[in-house]
């Protein structure tokens, strides 16, 4: 698969023409609700400057939620997601967690339209994602709509995905200008910010074949953030990982959560790292939610007999 966090591939739009226009104002859904407690505990620093140099180069303001409603997505007469509803509040952290195939991932690649949904609709903040008002319907999405709505979703795959005949820099740059029309002096200021900020300010000229696994991965939530998402996804980023790079990789991730407002959608194996980085975690099995809630309570008192079988299977081995 090509890199996807500048310019993915475009799917055709879904036809589905006549959806109701009542708007799933995702931005200020449930806003009556109490905020979810904020994750994470302070972890070692993988980067030169700490956590408060971090602040400086990430979003403050202006993160939009995510809202699934009654969305369904087959794979010929295979149903990965049934009618699934949940909303993602502006600047919350969920993670989905749950066995492979249950359509975790999958939930990520519509919201990076590398999919297209077969019913539903999924809002990003006031606008919908596949689909787009006329007249007072939904009708499917012209490719300048799904254009303008890719430039507020990021995504760091598992097999990091870098450009290998670029070297890093350019790998930073190349969604900017390409895609943003960012100029090439501003797009090569933030990406020696953001490099600075992973801990990779000397490795600018590098190539991703002379880097390891950890630097590809940092590398590529560096140029995630390059393209200036609002909604950040994250799909089984260290899985790829020896153990030993795991943790640099997560602590970097950690101080993103912490100090961005970035509103982010998770998929792990990695429980530990689930309950630290987490408002709210999601146990997903068979394309639709079986129990959510925060962190403690999902990992502590789980109160469905799924999640309790999941969570022993997963941490016992």
């Amino acid at each position: 698969m090509p890199p996807t966090d500048t310019a993915p591939e475009d799917p055709k739009p879904a036809e589905t023409e006549g959806v109701s226009t009542a708007k799933g104002d995702a931005t200020k859904s449930d806003a009556t609700k109490s905020d979810a407690t904020k994750g994470g505990a302070p972890t070692g620093d993988v980067r030169k400057g700490g956590a408060a140099e971090t602040a400086a180069h990430l979003p403050q303001s202006g993160a939009p939620g995510i809202r699934f409603e009654k969305v369904v997505k087959r794979f010929g007469s295979n149903v990965v997601l049934r009618e699934l509803d949940f909303t993602v509040r502006p600047g919350e952290r969920v993670t989905l967690i749950g066995p492979s195939g249950s359509g975790k991932t999958t939930i990520l690649r519509l919201l990076m339209t590398l999919e297209k949904l077969n019913e539903g609709v999924i809002w990003i903040g006031d606008n919908t994602l596949w689909h787009m008002d006329k007249g007072g319907k939904l009708v499917a999405a012209n490719e300048k709509h799904l254009h303008e709505m890719r430039k507020q979703v990021g995504m760091v795959f598992q097999q990091f995905n870098l450009f290998p005949n670029m070297n890093v820099l350019r790998n930073l740059t190349e969604g900017p200008v390409r895609v943003l029309g960012v100029s090439k002096d501003e797009a090569v200021a933030r990406a020696r910010e953001l490099l600075d900020m992973v801990g990779l300010a000397d490795k600018e000229n590098a190539h991703p074949s002379r880097l390891s696994g950890g630097q590809q991965q940092r590398v590529a939530i560096a140029r995630a953030l390059a393209m200036q998402p609002k909604v950040l996804l994250l799909d089984e980023v260290t899985s790829a990982l020896d153990p030993e790079l795991v943790v640099g990789v997560q602590d970097l991730l950690r101080d993103i959560a912490r100090e961005s407002d970035l509103t982010m959608l998770c998929v792990t194996h990695e429980m530990h790292f689930a309950r630290d980085i987490s408002n709210r975690v999601l146990m997903f099995d068979q394309g639709q939610i079986v129990e959510e809630g925060p962190p403690d309570q999902i990992f502590g008192e789980p109160t469905e007999q799924r999640t309790r079988d999941f969570l022993q299977a997963v941490l016992a081995s």
